[in-house]
């Protein structure tokens, strides 16, 4: 302490005693009572009990002050408003820290007190060592309302996330989301080029909250656009029994398909899909390989009826050499009611999925929704060339997949044709 203790214990009238108060709280801290307190600090002990409980009548044109520990369901003025003190079962509550201060009196066993709360006695362990209370004549005393106050003082800190505190990864983030990368991808990134450095290290769930969560400010909150959804907040995935089913005649399932197409080891299978623009008129067909990802689009000026959908995509498939088209897996969409027309024309048979079923397309689904942030919904898709779908087609196939081992779909299709020539 930076002051001498008054010997003369006269009123010393309306002054500031602010020495005196930070000195009185400390001893507080470290186990004296308010009266020892106020006693060596030279106050008296009314006065240490209004800084200590507060009072709310302090003269006229005074505003009122709190007291020095929260009372519950009440906040101080200004204060951020945190929740209930013990909002989750991991956290001891109050109830608990009574309970284990009056079993230490007890002298009952870490074990036994742990057992009787149903925590593990690390826990029980943990909380007596970091919350216990130095007292005056040496030792330790475990207090459980002092216990209380100080775990909660202690929970409501602020603390930066890994990304606000590291401008070199925001910046490396940021730029990688502008270029449309997903976070898993940019996370594989991050490995690849620092892997001796693990503050430049997140997983993708790192990068989701410095998007979603407000208040953050580590990302920039514009950059939402450019993940594949575009949202700027998530939601729930629709419901399957909001699907409209589009049966179309003569149809085999995809039960039937042969069992090399469901393990991926065979190329050649692929998935197909419409992905439909502005008032369902324009569309644009797509088309992933299920063994290395490759995607392939499919242009439609003249519309996305069965008639043009099957001239496109003859048209399409000419495109790669005949083995690597052995089966084609589309949904019930009545865009394929010429299905037999196709494969007659080919040679290769298309199966359709269950109903409500999309998973049973999940690359193709998957793709689909990476194409959304080069073709948004709502929009026109008849006014892209084949030329530009033909870009966008190469930039995805460029891009590594972690289920490729981070290889990219263009990587696998060249080794390929590269093994069959």
């Amino acid at each position: 302490m930076d002051f001498e203790i008054r010997e003369e214990r006269k009123p010393q009238g309306p002054r500031r005693l602010v020495a005196e108060r930070a000195a009185y709280f400390q001893l507080m801290e470290q186990g004296y009572s308010t009266r020892e307190a106020a006693r060596i600090v030279g106050i008296n002990l009314r006065t240490g009990k209004k800084w200590r409980n507060g009072h709310h009548s302090p003269g006229k044109g005074k505003k009122p002050v709190p007291s020095i520990y929260p009372v519950p369901g009440r906040q101080p003025e200004g204060a951020v408003d945190r929740g209930p003190a013990s909002r989750a079962s991991r956290y001891l509550r109050e109830e608990e820290r009574i309970h284990i201060a009056d079993r230490l009196r007890e002298k009952m066993s870490i074990r036994q007190i742990a057992a009787e709360l149903g925590r593990n006695p690390s826990t029980v362990s943990r909380e007596i060592r970091r919350n216990r209370r130095p007292m005056p004549k040496g030792g330790f005393a475990y207090q459980p309302f002092h216990a209380h106050r100080r775990a909660e003082r202690r929970r409501g800190r602020p603390k930066a996330g890994k990304i606000g505190q590291c401008p070199e990864l925001r910046d490396f983030i940021q730029d990688h989301l502008t270029m449309r990368w997903s976070p898993e991808q940019i996370c594989q990134a991050l490995r690849t080029r620092f892997p001796d450095r693990p503050e430049m290290h997140v997983v993708h769930e790192t990068i989701y909250q410095a998007l979603y969560v407000q208040g953050r400010g580590e990302l920039r909150r514009e950059l939402t656009r450019a993940l594949r959804t575009g949202r700027a907040m998530r939601r729930p995935h629709r419901h399957a029994n909001k699907r409209i089913s589009r049966p179309v005649k003569n149809m085999a399932m995809i039960s039937e398909r042969p069992a090399e197409a469901a393990d991926r080891a065979v190329p050649g299978h692929w998935e197909g899909d419409l992905i439909i623009g502005k008032n369902g008129r324009s569309a644009i067909g797509t088309l992933v390989e299920r063994s290395t990802r490759y995607l392939m689009l499919v242009h439609l000026p003249a519309g996305h009826s069965a008639i043009a959908t099957r001239n496109a995509l003859a048209t399409t498939v000419q495109n790669l050499p005949r083995h690597l088209w052995r089966s084609l897996t589309w949904d019930q969409g009545s865009e394929m009611a010429a299905h037999r027309a196709f494969t007659v024309a080919t040679d290769i048979p298309v199966f359709f999925c269950d109903p409500a079923s999309p998973w049973q397309r999940g690359s193709n689904e998957n793709t689909n929704g990476l194409l959304r942030q080069y073709f948004p919904k709502g929009t026109d898709l008849a006014a892209h060339t084949p030329e530009h779908l033909a870009a966008v087609a190469a930039e995805l196939n460029s891009r590594p997949r972690k289920t490729l081992g981070w290889e990219a779909p263009a990587e696998r299709l060249a080794k390929l044709l590269a093994t069959a020539s």
